[in-house]
């Protein structure tokens, strides 16, 4: 990199999340985007256009992936393209020494997963992942909570994503599809309160399942998945996710300890203590549970964001690392096994 301050990156993928990261961007300050790479050139000209207006600079537009790759102003891209197109988008830029901050999922199977990280490590190149609830204020001040060891053993998690999709978002080609994005609303919904979860209360180590397709929807995968699930440190917990819940709600996250119950909802921590003290932290805002999954702040994404610059400017890892949000690719893998064989599923620690 040319200096400590600053990191130079490239966009890959122009679709619907890509206005968020330029929005995160132009707000970063410590981050220039120079190149939007899509398959679309047009797609890919007309974000560009819009970044320029937006940030002042000009950012240019490309579908060459190989001079992205080839460019040697360029620190790291960030990987936009649906899970099926990964490994092969990753690999070369990975081998040009360009750093990887990759949007959730990493793949469409905890394998595929895996095989990302696999070619970051081997090319000697960081990889973060896009899992921003990590970030939001409420998020960190249940770590900070958790951490500071006062609220004795955990003994029950429960895991709620209530949300809603109408038949129009699942009629976009590929959406909703097992070769497209591996699978329904737990790898592209509730994956990111599901990583959450397992950052805050350990590694599920079994899981009872069962998942459906609500009359609801017309798509190849599950829209409802309902779990039982043990963790590693003993506890026990629930999880139900759903993009069939009209009108959608906020998706939740209650650990149950000795002493208190954490409750985390609506961007909001909520600390209940047996002794009758109640604490609240945090400011509500949307996370797109609603009709309209683009429906969140920008912000969040803006922390990640300047956080993965920091971070290879440092030499250390970055908020989530590839191989921590294995957890999450991991549990959902094992959940739509046991839904579909019947049987407790149990997952390698």
């Amino acid at each position: 990199m040319a200096d400590t301050t600053s990191a130079t990156a490239a966009l890959i993928g122009a679709g619907m999340v890509a206005r968020t990261h330029v929005a995160a961007i132009a707000d970063a300050g410590s981050v220039r985007l120079k190149t939007i790479c899509g398959r679309s050139l047009p797609r890919a000209q007309r974000l560009a256009e819009e970044t320029t207006a937006l940030t002042g600079y000009a950012v240019a537009a490309t579908t060459d992936l190989a001079a992205v790759a080839a460019d040697t102003q360029i620190d790291f891209a960030i990987v936009l393209t649906p899970p099926d197109a990964r490994a092969a988008i990753i690999r070369p830029l990975a081998q040009a020494g360009k750093h990887i901050l990759l949007e959730k999922p990493m793949g469409r199977t905890a394998e595929e997963a895996r095989e990302v990280v696999a070619i970051c490590r081997a090319a000697g190149v960081t990889l973060g992942v896009v899992f921003q609830h990590r970030v939001r204020e409420a998020s960190r001040a249940a770590a900070r909570r958790i951490a500071a060891g006062d609220l004795g053993a955990l003994g029950l998690v429960e895991i709620a994503v209530p949300w809603w999709r109408d038949q129009a978002y699942y009629d976009e080609p590929g959406r909703g599809s097992y070769a497209r994005d591996g699978g329904g609303v737990l790898i592209s919904q509730a994956i990111h309160t599901i990583d959450l979860a397992l950052s805050l209360a350990g590694p599920v180590t079994s899981v009872r399942a069962m998942a459906a397709t609500t009359r609801f929807h017309e798509m190849e995968s599950e829209d409802f998945v309902t779990a039982g699930l043990t963790f590693a440190n003993g506890a026990v917990g629930s999880m139900v996710a759903s993009t069939a819940s009209f009108p959608g709600g906020a998706e939740s996250i209650t650990l149950h300890f000795d002493r208190a119950s954490l409750h985390l909802a609506s961007g909001q921590l909520v600390t209940r203590w047996r002794d009758g003290r109640v604490d609240t932290e945090g400011a509500t805002g949307g996370t797109g549970g609603g009709a309209d999954p683009m429906a969140f702040t920008h912000a969040w994404h803006q922390d990640i964001i300047t956080d993965f610059a920091a971070a290879i400017a440092a030499g250390r890892d970055p908020i989530v690392t590839g191989q921590a949000a294995l957890a999450a690719h991991d549990l959902i893998d094992a959940t739509i096994r046991s839904a579909s064989s019947g049987r407790t599923e149990e997952i390698a620690q």
